[in-house]
């Protein structure tokens, strides 16, 4: 057995005797560095900040905010620095807040996040609409906050004006799994749900339009579940624990069901088995726009992992064994830091579309990171 799998198998090993003992949610900081995941997630948007697009907004400019770092760094890196005793907002949570409401403030007077064409200014206005909402609804999730500030207010009414007649709201479409892809509007309309039934959320939603633009969306995702591959269906599990009414018992059910069917048997999850995957493309074969390492691809990566364990931890179920195993396996797999190293993270996932971890111009740190921002941002998650 190669050196790497033989220390990956023994620290899953000796993880699971803890498991035996107790619970891994009696002590969340154990077999696994906090400190380290909050340098890498800072450090990732640092580099964010220096190289992401800027916007104009009004009279001045902000950077967009990603569904792959920055948007994952809002829902977990608070999470994170309670866990750890520090009660004082990053400099980056700031940012990313002021963000959105400097773009709220300037609604009709801003640059969208693309704007090259006409469809895709509708998409970037509905994306924005929605992750808006999720940033200013969520940074206050678990404090007991229930009352919305004008921000919030603001973005909430935002996010039912732009919302489409079906429920859904458009989404960027430019063939790229799994943000970016036609089959993204689902998720889409998931991300809106937890920002909808949050508390802030439901706060800003009592009245007439939001009470119309719930039932819309209710009925989006009622209509539309069963239609969808397992990776949407994960986030509509993880949105039914913010919002009433998204998931049926016997749909919830079937939903964990077919979630632990597809548990490796190192006790890992793989974004390739949540597919189908299909880039856009109309009819099969589906393929890649790029090129894709087999071998990282088909692995159990920390994505999908953290995304499922932590979708089945907020429904209520975090003692399953799927969950527990899932929690040994990210205690494993947590990569020891390694100084001036750019291509370091905590924990991996690798791109869908382009094989980013052998160079060229898609290859190169910054974007080579992107999927292991999410898969670091949701192994925080599943482990607090």
């Amino acid at each position: 057995m190669p050196t790497r799998l033989l220390a990956v198998a023994l620290a899953m090993f000796l993880a699971s005797l803890s498991v035996g003992a107790a619970a891994p949610d009696d002590d969340p900081a154990a077999g696994w560095d906090q400190a380290a995941a909050a340098r890498y997630l800072d450090a990732r948007m640092d580099v964010w900040w220096q190289k992401a697009k800027p916007l104009e907004s009004g009279e001045t400019t902000t950077k967009c905010l990603s569904c792959h770092t920055a948007i994952p760094y809002a829902l977990a890196r608070p999470a994170l620095r309670k866990a750890m005793g520090v009660t004082t907002a990053t400099a980056h949570e700031t940012t990313i807040l002021e963000t959105v409401r400097t773009r709220m403030a300037h609604l009709d007077d801003q640059q969208p996040f693309y704007d090259h064409t006409d469809d895709k200014k509708i998409e970037s206005r509905g994306v924005e609409a929605v992750l808006s909402a999720f940033v200013l609804t969520s940074h206050d999730v678990g404090a007991g906050t229930t009352t919305p500030d004008a921000h919030t207010q603001k973005a909430i009414a935002r996010l039912w004006q732009v919302q489409r007649a079906d429920g859904a709201w458009d989404w960027l479409n430019f063939g790229l799994e799994p943000y970016e892809t036609a089959d993204a509007v689902f998720h889409g309309a998931t991300v809106a749900a937890m920002a909808a039934g949050s508390p802030l959320g439901a706060a800003a939603s009592r009245g007439a339009d939001g009470a119309a633009g719930l039932a819309r969306l209710r009925g989006y995702l009622t209509a539309n579940l069963a239609s969808q591959r397992l990776f949407n269906r994960a986030w509509a599990l993880l949105a039914s624990s913010r919002l009433t009414g998204v998931l049926s018992t016997a749909e919830r059910d079937a939903i964990v069901r077919e979630l632990a069917s597809k548990q490796r048997a190192d006790g890992g999850w793989s974004l390739a088995d949540l597919g189908e995957w299909r880039w856009s493309k109309i009819d099969a074969p589906y393929a890649s726009p790029g090129t894709t390492d087999a071998a990282l691809i088909g692995a159990s990566d920390a994505y999908a992992t953290g995304l499922v364990v932590y979708a089945l931890k907020q429904a209520g179920l975090g003692t399953r064994p799927a969950v527990l195993k899932g929690l040994t396996w990210l205690r494993a797999t947590q990569e020891a830091e390694r100084a001036n190293d750019a291509a370091w993270a905590p924990w991996r996932a690798h791109s869908l579309n382009f094989d980013r971890e052998h160079g060229g111009d898609k290859g190169e740190p910054w974007r080579r990171m992107f999927m292991s921002d999410l898969a670091t941002a949701f192994a925080v998650l599943a482990l607090l």
